[in-house]
């Protein structure tokens, strides 16, 4: 991997995409789902990627989450270029670098809050007294360390995502990466969950928010717009 080692990218950026196509054959036919998309995100920003439906910011959240790559264009994290990377690496970067928030949750319903939290944990073969604690921490910073015990059905959705949020936490990623974090929860909770992220931004987390809502993406401090596979506008806010 020497090729990916840190310092042979474009340094001074935590993201940088240069030229990024990605294109899917549909018979005779080219479908441009980004058609070359170029943009930076410094350390500790918080970002949202919005646009309508076919837009492309879909596809765009799954490269910058290295669970697909491009056709064209290069990518880096941290100064290592992940666009040419192998699934194994990629698999790494994905453990190491992102933490992933779903709208769904996706968590295991018969496990605790606190074993949920600590799966990512598991998986990388951390030792199981600190990945106890390291998964009590992340529940502390979300708030709901009085609930780790429970499990999924005994939590409500905002609490949920919490738990979802604790757990992309766990590994002390460079970007936390959320698909429409809000989408199953009602307006108020959406509110708490918006106003969790801009808690964990102060204390220096770097997020990227990918949404198709408006409001959702104004809690942010920097908006990317995507139109057709493009950046149709890049606004800093605050």
């Amino acid at each position: 991997m020497s090729e990916n080692a840190p310092g042979t990218g474009p340094n001074g950026h935590l993201i940088k995409t240069e030229n990024l196509w990605k294109t899917y054959e549909m018979g005779t036919e080219k479908i441009h789902a980004l058609a070359g998309i170029s943009f930076t995100v410094k350390k500790n920003e918080y970002l949202a990627i919005m646009g309508p439906s076919g837009s492309g910011k879909s596809t765009l959240m799954n490269l910058i989450g290295c669970l697909d790559t491009p056709t064209e264009g290069k990518y880096w994290i941290n100064d290592r270029l992940v666009s040419e990377m192998n699934d194994d690496e990629l698999a790494y970067i994905r453990n190491r670098e992102i933490g992933f928030v779903f709208q769904t949750f996706n968590l295991l319903a018969r496990a605790s809050a606190l074993h949920n939290v600590e799966l990512p944990l598991i998986y990388n073969g951390t030792p199981a007294q600190e990945r106890l604690e390291r998964a009590k921490r992340a529940l502390e910073m979300v708030e709901l360390e009085q609930r780790m015990m429970h499990k999924p059905n005994e939590l409500s959705g905002g609490q949920r995502q919490r738990v979802a949020i604790a757990r992309a936490l766990v590994n002390n990623p460079s970007i936390l990466l959320a698909d429409e974090p809000t989408g199953n929860l009602d307006s108020q909770t959406g509110i708490e969950i918006l106003k969790l992220f801009e808690k964990l931004h102060a204390q220096g987390n770097t997020i990227i928010l990918v949404t198709h809502e408006h409001d959702i993406a104004e809690s942010a401090h920097r908006i990317i717009h995507i139109r057709d596979g493009k950046v149709a506008s890049d606004e800093t806010r605050k």
